[in-house]
């Protein structure tokens, strides 16, 4: 980290010493305040419920600047990498801090697609679940369940093991959620296929069935592959976090990986692009475009308690960044698959020219995101809405491990250990039952 020439001197009006606090420089982004001895020296805790202004590590992945609408994976902008580069091109500079070259890019690619079969023995864990339970349940235990197979990558201070347990999860994951796809339908599980792309094999593993030849179609996989791109990462979020905060206590990759699959359930972070088609199915059933205006009414009224899904992000006060490259995405499928008059997607589009004109979500940054258009995308292509969230999780798999990786590598790296402000009762004594 990089001395700031700023210094911060934090003082008391009771009297107590004042302390110096040193701050760093980032290569961009705010300054930090670094509080490491703010409790050995004063006795005091800093409170900063859901760490809006606490920085819990340094990194290099990841960079967003929620006013300007800006993320960057290792510098490269978004936009760049969506348009540019592959999924697992995006998998490669994540894990390694460069992009690869065409020979390291033909390496990596061979050897993530060797690894893409799972235990047959997986199956077995797949039918211990009712066939109605959600993707997301099944994820959980079957992610984790991947430290039962490989005793050999189990050991995350080993440089080795955290190498082979990374592509690992990046292979393993679109086949473990294709299996649970196919086994909530009832259809046969299908193998994956070592000659197609990470895309193109994963929507084979989907859709195919053993009755007749699947040939991927090329417009679906580039979206699927760009959904993969622009959900890789996303910084400190929540799922990250928790990775980070499991991953601390030394336990193995995969157990750390199911718990960021865990956190993403939350329909307030993964789950957003599945509370999104819910709310479309929800105005469809109640009058579709038709009944639009009524919708958009109680939204901006507060006492009502409609929320519009989809639309403005907790971290960007601007664009999505990612939402414009799945806006391009979104209606390239819709004319491909001539569902433009489909009456969900016709109510999707009118619902989005509204929040982009209306002054109302306008003057409050109310943009469409990222999982307005995915979810859209998802659909289209025949993907279930339950399942939106664990294609998100297989996305954000190198994510987690690139930064569980980086955590792990840190000299400074220590256990997570959060503090409390607390505000129960003081010590006091157990009184017999009678006198209770």
């Amino acid at each position: 980290m990089t001395p700031s020439d700023v210094k911060a001197t934090l003082s008391f009006s009771d009297g107590s010493p004042s302390m110096d606090l040193p701050l760093y420089k980032g290569s961009i982004g705010p300054d930090v305040i670094d509080i490491r001895k703010l409790y050995a020296q004063t006795g005091k805790f800093t409170y900063d419920p859901g760490f809006l202004s606490t920085a819990s590590c340094n990194s290099t992945i990841t960079y967003i600047d929620g006013d300007k609408g800006e993320l960057l994976y290792r510098g490269y902008p978004i936009e760049q990498l969506a348009v540019n580069c592959d999924y697992l091109e995006t998998c490669y500079l994540l894990l390694y801090g460069e992009l690869p070259n065409e020979a390291e890019k033909a390496k990596f690619n061979e050897t993530v697609m060797h690894h893409t079969m799972v235990n047959e023995q997986m199956q077995f864990f797949l039918r211990g679940f009712r066939r109605d339970a959600h993707p997301m349940a099944v994820m959980t235990g079957l992610v984790s369940a991947l430290s039962a197979f490989y005793h050999d990558s189990t050991d995350v201070h080993n440089p080795e093991h955290r190498e082979i347990s990374a592509i690992r999860l990046i292979a393993k994951m679109p086949t473990l959620v294709a299996m649970a796809y196919k086994y909530t339908i009832g259809q046969p599980f299908i193998y994956p296929q070592n000659d197609l792309s990470y895309a193109g094999n994963f929507m084979r593993m989907m859709f195919a069935t053993p009755c007749e030849p699947y040939k991927p179609n090329e417009v679906l996989v580039r979206a699927m592959d760009r959904i993969f791109t622009l959900h890789a990462d996303h910084e400190q979020n929540a799922s990250t976090s928790t990775v980070r905060l499991c991953g601390s206590s030394g336990t193995n990759p995969f157990a750390a990986i199911a718990a960021g699959v865990a956190c993403l359930w939350g329909p307030a972070h993964g789950g957003a692009n599945e509370a999104c088609l819910n709310m479309l199915n929800d105005i469809q059933a109640n009058g579709g475009v038709g009944k639009i205006g009524e919708f958009i009414k109680q939204v901006k009224d507060k006492n009502s308690g409609v929320k519009l899904m989809g639309f403005g992000h907790r971290v960007y006060k601007n664009y999505d960044p990612r939402a414009k490259l799945m806006r391009e995405t979104c209606y390239e499928v819709l004319n491909e698959l001539g569902l433009q008059n489909d009456p969900l997607f016709e109510l999707a589009m009118k619902l989005e020219k509204i929040a982009l004109e209306d002054e109302y979500f306008v003057a409050r940054k109310l943009y469409p995101n990222v999982d307005f258009y995915s979810g859209i995308v998802q659909r289209a292509i025949g993907i279930p809405v339950p399942l939106f969230t664990a294609i998100f999780a297989l996305a954000r798999t190198v994510g987690w491990i690139a930064q569980l990786n980086e955590m792990i590598g840190d000299p400074e790296y220590k256990i997570g250990r959060p503090r409390q402000l607390f505000v129960g009762a003081p010590a006091r004594n157990v009184k017999p039952i009678g006198e209770r």
